[in-house]
C-alpha cells in the first residue's frame, strides 16, 4: 500500500468544527441532565414550575380575560419568550468559564462554547413551550395560533437575540470580569420593561413610546398577535424593528469573538 493510501486523510475545517459542536453538546446534554439527583427532570420541571405558578398567581390576582384574551395564556406566551431570550443571554454568557478546561485542543474555538450552549437552551425552551401548551390545551384553552408562521419566526428571533446577547457578554464577563455583577442588576428592571405582564396598550401614549424602544416588547407583543386573532397590537410593533436588534447583536457577537478569540482562549 502506498503511503498516499495508508496516510489519514486530512478533514476539512467545516468536518472538524460539526465533530467539535457535536462533543460539546454531547458534553453540555450530560453535565444538565446529570446536576443532581434526577438532573433531567428537574431540567424541564423548573422552568415548567416557574410559568405555571406565575400563570396561576397572576391569573387569580387578575381578571380572568384581558380584552377577550385569556390572561393565564397571554402571561404564559410572554413568559416563554422573555425566559428564551434571557436564559438564551445568560446561559451564553457563562459558557466559557464552564468550557475553559477545554480551550487546551486547538481544534475547540471560544465561540463554539457559546453557539453549541445556546443551541441546547433553546432545544429546552421549546420543548418546555411544547409541554405548557398542551397542558393548557387539557384545561380547554385554546392554544393554536391564527398565525403561526409569525409566531414562530418572532420566538425565533428572541433566540437570536438572546444568542447575541450571549455572545457579546461573553467577551465582556472573560475580558472584564467585574461585568458578571452587573449583568443580573440589567435584567431585574427589563422584566417589567419588556410587557410580560401587561400589553403596552393598557399605557399611557408616553409610556408606549418609550416601551417600544425595547426590542422584546415587539418580540411578545408579536407572539400574542400571532396567537390572539383579535388581539390590538399598538402601532409601531415591528417584527423589522425586532429582526434588526436580533441581527446586529448576533453579528456584533461573533465579529468580538473573533477579534478577541486568541484573548478569550488565553483566559
Amino acid at each position: 500500500m502506498s503511503p498516499e493510501l495508508g496516510a489519514a486523510m486530512p478533514r476539512s475545517p467545516l468536518t472538524v468544527t460539526v465533530s467539535v459542536w457535536r462533543a460539546l453538546f454531547l458534553r453540555e446534554a450530560l453535565a444538565r441532565m446529570s446536576a443532581g439527583r434526577a438532573g433531567w427532570l428537574w431540567l424541564l420541571l423548573e422552568p415548567v414550575a416557574h410559568v405555571a405558578f406565575l400563570m396561576v398567581i397572576f391569573s387569580t390576582l387578575r381578571q380572568r380575560d384581558l380584552a377577550g384574551v385569556d390572561f393565564a395564556l397571554f402571561l404564559a406566551l410572554g413568559l416563554i419568550g422573555y425566559k428564551l431570550f434571557t436564559t438564551t443571554a445568560r446561559r451564553g454568557a457563562a459558557a466559557l468559564a464552564a468550557n475553559r478546561g477545554l480551550m487546551a485542543y486547538r481544534q475547540v474555538q471560544p465561540v463554539d462554547t457559546v453557539l453549541v450552549r445556546v443551541a441546547l437552551e433553546g432545544m429546552i425552551l421549546v420543548f418546555v413551550a411544547a409541554l405548557l401548551l398542551s397542558g393548557a390545551m387539557l384545561f380547554g384553552l385554546d392554544v393554536l395560533p391564527h398565525d403561526p408562521i409569525q409566531a414562530m419566526l418572532a420566538y425565533l428571533l428572541l433566540w437570536i437575540f438572546g444568542t447575541g446577547v450571549g455572545l457579546v457578554l461573553c467577551v465582556g464577563v472573560t475580558l472584564i470580569p467585574e461585568i458578571e455583577r452587573v449583568i443580573g442588576f440589567v435584567f431585574i428592571p427589563l422584566y417589567f420593561a419588556s410587557g410580560v405582564f401587561y400589553s403596552p396598550a393598557m399605557m399611557p401614549p408616553l409610556v408606549q413610546e418609550y416601551l417600544l424602544y425595547n426590542p422584546l416588547v415587539h418580540g411578545l407583543e408579536l407572539v400574542r398577535g400571532a396567537f390572539f386573532a383579535g388581539y390590538h397590537l399598538v402601532n409601531g410593533i415591528s417584527l423589522t424593528y425586532l429582526a434588526a436588534w436580533a441581527l446586529s447583536a448576533a453579528l456584533l457577537g461573533l465579529g468580538l469573538h473573533r477579534r478577541y478569540a486568541r484573548e478569550l482562549a488565553a483566559r
